[in-house]
């Protein structure tokens, strides 16, 4: 008979082996201590967070939250077509399409279960739709359409040559979806959004843009990279998160009612999932509000990205240097980026995870660092000078941006 438990230990020897294991790092946060957490009983510095700009501890969300829990209860009810349609997900929804300047949104659990689900469906209900889907899209992109068994076509990232190419190969009439994200959070890069949505226009093809790493953190209402640069109108769909910038959870889309409608009306990811709870549709709603009208968290943490950067120069410590927010350190080598991420922990206090295979090509593991506003200089330079500290000592080396972007295409 199948060993079944040796199975599942010789998968996870392998992982090991392969310097690519991922261990659980269990931190304690605390309101108003942001970006500190514990750790082990020590008080650690969080580099990795994906709150990006702290809204997971704002008294505006916390006190929403609270208020929303006190009124409606802990859970919604429900799948959205059985009772867990509530007054808060419409609201949010209503905010949502606001922000992106779109006639309809529509909530998902979070934002992978959206892009899988959206790109699945779309591909089932327009007949012989093609996708063009960017080379570093995210995994739930990639799954999204893998799933949806449509045609599709993978141009090179960020290639704008290759893809005209690409939609050139098929008939003005045919169906087609450009599908790319504003901002690449392994390699901090932007794609070239006025240029795709000029393609897409030239040769018939609807566009989805993922703003997951960019909603609340660019353009005048934070909006995402669609909206610092006037282009929201021109996106057929634009996806986000409320997960990162927000500090809640669950993702979205947003787009035409008639869109939105078909979606949610063939969508199974949809139609078979418990909708997001009340009090976290308020958190989301009073955390999008607050950036709408607010700029200085996002003009802080950019300051912060730009500190450190001049900091990891000082050092000579070698970065992609994009103009996002997210600023990864390549080094190349699973063992070793996972020794500098325990080395840092435990000598320095300072918690940041390797990221390596399937995350990122074998060859380009690194450590992808995301700085808040709440971060100081003085934590800036303590971190900058504790990666140089541990170069030094010979273990491992700093490879190049250029050559890890070479491989990443």
């Amino acid at each position: 008979m199948f060993d079944y438990e040796k199975h599942f230990a010789d998968v996870i020897t392998k992982v090991k082996d392969e310097n690519r294991y991922r261990k659980f790092i269990n931190l304690s946060r605390k309101v108003g201590n942001f970006p500190k957490a514990t750790y082990q009983d020590q008080e650690v510095t969080v580099w990795c967070s994906n709150d990006y700009l702290g809204m997971g501890q704002h008294p505006a969300v916390l006190k929403a939250m609270e208020e929303a829990i006190r009124i409606y209860g802990a859970g919604s009810g429900g799948t959205r077509n059985i009772s867990g349609t509530h007054a808060k997900i419409i609201e949010l929804e209503a905010e949502l399409a606001d922000l992106h300047e779109k006639d309809a949104g529509l909530v998902f659990g979070s934002g992978y279960l959206c892009n899988q689900t959206v790109l699945a469906t779309l591909g089932k209900i327009i007949p012989e739709l093609v996708y063009f889907s960017d080379s570093l899209n995210h995994a739930s992109m990639i799954e999204g359409i893998k799933h949806s068994r449509v045609e599709r076509a993978i141009f090179e990232h960020n290639d704008l040559e290759h893809l005209e190419q690409l939609l050139q190969a098929y008939p003005l009439e045919r169906p087609k979806m450009i599908v790319f994200e504003a901002v690449y959070s392994m390699d901090a890069d932007l794609a070239p959004v006025k240029e795709i949505c000029a393609l897409a226009k030239k040769y018939g093809a609807m566009t989805y843009i993922d703003e997951v790493h960019a909603v609340g953190m660019y353009g005048s209402r934070g909006g995402g990279i669609s909206d610092e640069l006037g282009l929201s109108a021109e996106l057929t769909i634009i996806q986000g998160t409320l997960a990162k910038a927000y500090g809640c959870l669950g993702g979205y889309i947003t787009g035409s009612t008639s869109l939105i409608d078909a979606v949610r009306s063939f969508a199974p990811g949809f139609i078979f999932t418990t909708s997001i709870t009340p009090a976290l549709a308020a958190g989301a709603i009073a955390s999008i509000k607050h950036l709408k009208n607010s700029s200085t968290e996002r003009e802080q943490l950019l300051l912060r990205a730009k500190q450190l950067k001049t900091a990891l120069d000082k050092y000579e410590i070698k970065f992609i240097n994009e103009p996002s927010h997210i600023v990864p350190i390549i080094i190349g080598d699973a063992k070793l980026c996972q020794q500098l991420a325990e080395y840092l922990l435990l000598e320095h206090q300072i918690y940041v995870q390797a990221i390596n295979y399937p995350t990122v090509p074998r060859g380009t593991e690194r450590l992808r660092i995301t700085p808040s506003p709440e971060h100081t200089e003085e934590m800036i330079e303590k971190f900058a000078l504790a990666i140089k500290t541990f170069l030094n000592l010979g273990l491992a080396t700093n490879k190049s941006a250029t050559s890890s972007r070479e491989q990443l295409i």
